[in-house]
């Protein structure tokens, strides 16, 4: 196996630490797939038992001016490993005025991800910063656990309101209830709302916008024809899941995408001309 790439344009660098650091707020364990078109970093489905899972893909040419890779064989030229997004970050802060930087699989006493920045001098030498990530390559016998998460058919699809809005809400909600119910309709209509024996708080959108599907639309398939355009399709999760979901996203994607499965789970689609990213959270038990 091999794996190196090195990029030299700064607003490269920042980008590829703006996706890293929302990593970071999503999870703190992830799989990390490279291939030689894209890399993946993926937490699997955790859905059916109650957690959250996330799939996230980046193409490397919009990335990386260099990137050379060689998977575990020629039939699967693909390498997974599971990093601690954390120590990712941690790296990449010494970056942020990098001339050059430069990411490659090592063998160490285990196997790292070693991140070599070069950085500026006040002389004609440049300085080198160095710092191995450990890593656990995962064997191709398990890589199937390690694939897209599929979406059961979802009952609406909406485009969300601007995320810092919705974060600025869930704040409030979030010192009143520990769950938040999500509601839409397929006529733009959205609803947050917390409840407890108290007091119920909601806040209304409408007129948001509906997304178009095409038969190969990457957001999934649309929503069920079954279900009545102006009914609501609603989700109670657990709001500090989806305060983490909002809490992230540095990547400032230009739309997001709100697929809700009535009382099942909700899915977020962020889109970017860079990045896709999927995150599933599961509908909590009443």
């Amino acid at each position: 196996m091999r794996f190196r790439t090195k990029v030299f344009n700064i607003d490269c660098i920042h980008h590829f630490t703006n996706v890293v650091n929302t990593i970071n707020k999503l999870l703190k364990k992830c799989t990390l797939r490279l291939t030689p078109d894209k890399l993946y970093f993926i937490l699997p489905d955790q859905v059916s038992n109650g957690g959250v899972s996330m799939w996230c893909e980046l193409k490397q040419a919009n990335f990386f001016d260099e990137y050379q890779m060689d998977g575990v064989s020629s039939e699967h030229n693909e390498i997974y490993m599971e990093i601690i997004a954390e120590n990712i970050v941690r790296a990449l802060k010494s970056a942020h005025n990098a001339k050059s930087m430069k990411i490659k699989l090592t063998k160490k006493q285990t196997p790292c991800l070693t991140v070599e920045i070069e950085l500026p001098s006040l002389n004609s030498s440049s300085r080198l910063v160095t710092h191995d990530i450990p890593v656990s390559v995962i064997p191709r016998r398990l890589w199937d656990e390690y694939q897209e998460p599929t979406m059961p058919e979802f009952h609406v699809s909406i485009c969300m309101p601007p995320l810092k809005t919705l974060k600025n809400i869930a704040e409030r909600m979030k010192n009143l209830s520990t769950y938040l119910t999500l509601s839409a309709n397929q006529e733009g209509d959205m609803v947050m709302k917390v409840e407890t024996e108290l007091v119920t708080v909601a806040t209304r959108f409408q007129n948001l916008e509906l997304p178009p599907f095409k038969d190969d639309d990457i957001a999934s398939q649309a929503p069920s024809k079954l279900w009545p355009p102006t009914e609501m399709a609603s989700a109670r999760v657990d709001i500090r899941k989806f305060l983490q979901f909002l809490a992230g996203q540095q990547i400032n994607p230009f739309k997001v995408i709100c697929n809700i499965v009535n009382q099942s789970a909700i899915h977020f689609f962020l889109i970017h001309d860079d990045i896709s990213l999927q995150y599933f959270i599961p509908a909590a038990s009443v």
